[in-house]
């Protein structure tokens, strides 16, 4: 599968029935290989059975663990008959940024998703974002989008869907991200939706599916688990598998405006006041941030400009202005068991 103008070109066949585990080539000339190649791993299983097309992407930043890790053990995992339709997996969508486990590209400083829908002739990210856009979404009828805090947010570990102008498109999307059932399971507002891979596949007509499991840069055990967990239920949800989804309780959340987010003012050392899950009031303290550059002075206190509980934090110790400091979330109070 092609796109036309673009120069990525996958070395397997995405029709073809079985499981194939190739590369997307992008030519990439530089000082070390004039006539070179970024070489991004991807596997397509085409089942027996005709079904839906689940694409599933992970590494979209480059210091987020859980999808790439969840997404290769699928890749191990599938066969061609055992499931339907098929499943398009791109561990490492953003494969140098994994590489050098950064957010955004070393190759061209580009943050992935902030540059879709790409452009054919644009830097390597973005050719690899048009590829997407223009060769992988039209085959798509779901998307799973794997992120997490990466080095400087922790989360709630929960799925999440967006509010939509297309109804039937949004109650698409919030009963995959029920699927999954991750332990929360969010109702988000994006603090910026321009250039994100979630809303480009939305304005395409994508059932859309994302995540923020946990964060610091790292992967938990638990975390890893729940991506794991989460993917198989989601092709279970979609008819790619057989069999039952497991299940778990999963507690609602939302964030019903952009009073969620709590920014830092000034620049210092961090104190968290609560943890995250905590409940929390409008006007309580989330943190305290202390001047570096002197004693004797009353740090900064931010605070939660709502009810609700505290989704999402800072990890790193030192903050700068206008940071996210935290983000608080509503929350029906009771974990539900999803149907």
């Amino acid at each position: 599968m092609i796109a036309d103008g673009n120069p990525i070109r996958p070395t397997v066949d995405l029709d073809a029935p079985g499981v194939r585990h190739g590369h997307l080539r992008l030519p990439w000339s530089r000082n070390e290989s004039a006539w070179g190649n970024l070489m991004i791993p991807f596997c397509v299983a085409v089942g027996e059975k005709p079904g839906p097309t689940v694409l599933v992407t992970g590494g979209n930043h480059g210091d987020e663990y859980e999808g790439p890790l969840a997404a290769l053990a699928l890749a191990r995992e599938l066969h061609a008959d055992a499931m339907a339709g098929r499943v398009i997996i791109l561990p490492f969508l953003n494969f140098a940024a994994v590489k050098a486990g950064t957010r955004v590209s070393p190759v061209d400083g580009v943050n992935m998703n902030r540059c879709f829908p790409g452009a054919r002739n644009g830097s390597q990210t973005e050719k690899v974002a048009d590829y997407v856009m223009r060769a992988l979404s039209p085959l798509a009828d779901l998307a799973l989008d794997f992120h997490s805090g990466g080095r400087t947010l922790d989360f709630l570990p929960f799925a999440a869907s967006h509010v939509l102008e297309d109804k039937a498109l949004e109650a698409r999307c919030a009963a995959a991200a029920a699927a999954f059932n991750a332990p929360y399971t969010m109702k988000m507002l994006e603090l910026d939706p321009a250039g994100l891979l979630d809303t480009a596949l939305e304005e395409a007509g994508v059932a859309l599916v994302t995540t923020e499991l946990r964060g610091g840069g790292t992967a938990t055990a638990e975390s890893v688990a729940i991506a794991r967990r989460g993917l198989r239920n989601v092709l279970v949800h979609a008819g790619v598998l057989d069999g039952e989804p497991e299940r778990a309780p999963s507690r609602l959340l939302s964030m019903p405006s952009l009073d969620c987010y709590s920014f830092a003012g000034e620049a210092g050392m961090l104190e968290p006041c609560v943890d995250l899950g905590a409940t929390v009031r409008a006007g309580d303290a989330l943190a305290l941030i202390w001047r570096l550059d002197r004693t004797g002075v009353a740090p900064e206190t931010v605070t939660a400009k709502m009810d609700g509980v505290l989704a999402a934090r800072h990890f790193p110790g030192l903050v700068q202005p206008g940071d996210t400091v935290g983000v608080v979330a509503t929350s029906d109070r009771a974990p539900r068991d999803r149907p």
